[in-house]
């Protein structure tokens, strides 16, 4: 499996960019998302940027990571909670609207 990392661009350099994220900085093929500029967030596959993402989303991605980090590491805080919903845990409608699928009342 591969997970993307979100990075931040700090130098621009032809089809690469310098950039910095989780506490690293890595030289990054950005061929895939047009031009960069200093300050972009990059969504990161292999020193791959595959996707342009806000500050915002990068925010929400990073605090994914430390969660999954935190869990692999065996720390567990039983009063924390994602900032998201598993799909588990969600309805129908909103599996549905997760998934793209059009909305259907359900017939009770």
């Amino acid at each position: 499996m591969c997970i993307g990392v979100p990075m931040q661009v700090l130098q621009v350099d032809g089809a690469f960019a310098l950039c910095h994220g989780r506490g690293e900085r890595r030289r990054i093929r950005t061929v895939l998302v047009d031009e960069v500029s200093a300050g972009d967030w990059l969504l990161v596959f292999l020193d791959d940027a595959r996707e342009r993402i806000d500050a915002q989303r990068a925010a929400e991605v990073n605090a994914a990571l430390d969660l999954l980090e935190a869990a692999m590491q065996g720390h567990r805080r039983p009063h924390q909670h994602a900032d998201f919903v598993l799909p588990s845990q969600m309805s129908a409608e909103e599996m549905r609207a997760l998934t793209g699928a059009p909305y259907r009342p359900e017939n009770r």
